[in-house]
């Protein structure tokens, strides 16, 4: 009976992560609710498709539940940063646990907009720490980012390192729900797992991201832009690595014990621990496509960082998983669905913009 399954709130859910940890959850035992705001950082469409993949013919209005055939998924539209909206998330359901994927990403238009990050980050993430203060038996699982390092030379980066210096916006905010997120926590013993992604790529990519970029810029014959010259270093982890060890995370946490009430509050590195050189990411993309890249050489850009790169061993130890995907299969994936989804193999690339 789909009651008796546990129920898993993901926010975010039309978005890159959201979306396919919807999907896995939902074959995996679970009973899936979503909510996004489906706003316009990148092209509604995508958000839009992602959800219809997941058996949810929404049209972007709804503001009420709606579920898929099966009854394992089901969504509203919600914007978090509204408190109304918040409350009527949680209305009449217990959830088990909580993934709080939302947030504004993006590091360059933080600069631009900051005003946009303080709603959709800050306000947001409070008015749902606000909901599940209510429900403490609530696990909540949140995302953090790896710009929290910032300029940090100590690689790879541990969890217990310090993250007081961040070099944008946006990572000023994500550290900042991780202070709100262990007040919480400790306040009101709400089981918290905090969540530093690097560099997440793969199929239903976001179009902002270097991978979904590069491939596309390169397939259409336009120019990529190459900051610090390609000296920069990512520590790319490919999508399936990523719901995968989040599936093994929701499951540790839900049967985790606590006779002594005393208040998880972990953070954890979600990364490949395999940084790689700019340059050769291009490369690589290059002999996927066969096409050459035509290369803007760019100085490095306000709220960039040098490296990223994770050390990911404390997750690894405690659910006894792998990053089992080189990057070159990753890529060859994701340009698979490209083609799918761009119809590129019967007819011109076309924008879905």
């Amino acid at each position: 009976m789909a009651d008796s399954k546990p129920k898993i709130l993901i926010t975010g859910i039309a978005g890159f992560i959201g979306y396919h940890l919807a999907k896995k959850l939902s074959v995996t035992g679970y009973d899936v609710y979503g909510v996004d705001n489906l706003n316009d950082y990148y092209t509604v469409r995508l958000k839009l498709d992602r959800l219809k993949d997941l058996g949810l013919g929404h049209d972007g209005e709804l503001n009420e539940w709606e579920s898929n055939a099966d009854n394992t998924i089901h969504f509203r539209k919600a914007d978090l940063s509204d408190l109304a909206n918040a409350k009527e998330v949680f209305d009449n359901i217990q959830f088990d646990a909580v993934v709080h994927l939302a947030a504004q990403p993006g590091v360059r238009m933080s600069i631009t907009h900051p005003e946009i990050y303080f709603k959709s980050n800050l306000t947001a993430t409070f008015n749902l720490l606000e909901q599940v203060k209510k429900h403490p038996n609530t696990k909540l699982l949140m995302a953090s980012s790896s710009s929290v390092y910032g300029h940090s030379k100590n690689t790879p980066y541990t969890e217990d390192q310090n993250t007081d210096a961040p070099v944008s916006l946006y990572a000023a905010t994500k550290k900042s729900t991780e202070i709100l997120a262990h007040y919480y926590a400790h306040q009101y013993r709400i089981d918290t797992s905090l969540l530093r992604f690097f560099t997440v790529y793969g199929p239903w990519g976001r179009p902002d991201m270097a991978v979904y970029g590069f491939f596309n810029k390169i397939m259409k014959g336009e120019e990529i832009k190459v900051f610090n010259n390609g000296d920069l270093r990512r520590d790319f982890t490919y999508i399936d690595d990523i719901v995968d060890n989040l599936a093994l995370l929701v499951e540790n946490r839900l049967h985790a014990s606590n006779p002594d009430n005393n208040t998880q509050y972990e953070v954890y590195n979600i990364g490949n621990q395999s940084p790689v050189k700019l340059l050769d990411f291009i490369s690589l993309i290059e002999k996927i496509t066969g096409k050459e890249a035509q290369k803007v050489n760019l100085p490095m850009q306000p709220g960039d960082v040098y490296e990223t790169y994770a050390d990911s061993s404390k997750i690894k130890q405690l659910l006894h998983f792998e990053y089992a995907t080189p990057l070159e299969s990753g890529l060859k994936a994701f340009f698979e669905w490209y083609k799918t989804y761009h119809n590129i193999e019967t007819k011109a690339l076309q924008s879905h913009e």
